[in-house]
């Protein structure tokens, strides 16, 4: 019988290739909400609404795997003094959700 559930876990971890500049980008892994379809696609759909990257992010991400605490501070910290980040989670979290990796 296959390993599978009906209802996916309610999070979910993938690694968030963070650009830093004048080096290659560095691997955080981040855990994510997981969304259903509807969800996801209201999520896309407000994304333009948030004040901040980081108001969407907090809105996706639940933790990472640093040192440092995953606070609401520290993630704007990290968007601050990496502007790619901010791109790179949401493409990361978006494709991660809605299984981009399939077949990978």
């Amino acid at each position: 019988m296959a390993n599978f559930s009906l209802v996916p876990e309610p999070t979910f971890k993938a690694k968030v290739a963070i650009p830093i500049p004048g080096k290659k980008p560095q691997n955080i892994e981040f855990t994510f909400k997981w969304r259903d379809g509807d969800a996801l696609k209201e999520f896309v759909d407000a994304l333009g609404n948030f004040d901040t990257d980081t108001d969407a992010a907090m809105e996706f991400a639940t933790g990472w795997d640093l040192a440092d605490a995953f606070s609401r501070e520290n993630v704007e910290k990290l968007i601050k003094n990496y502007p790619g980040a901010a791109k790179a989670l949401v493409t990361t979290y978006l494709g991660e959700n809605a299984g981009a990796r399939l077949g990978n």
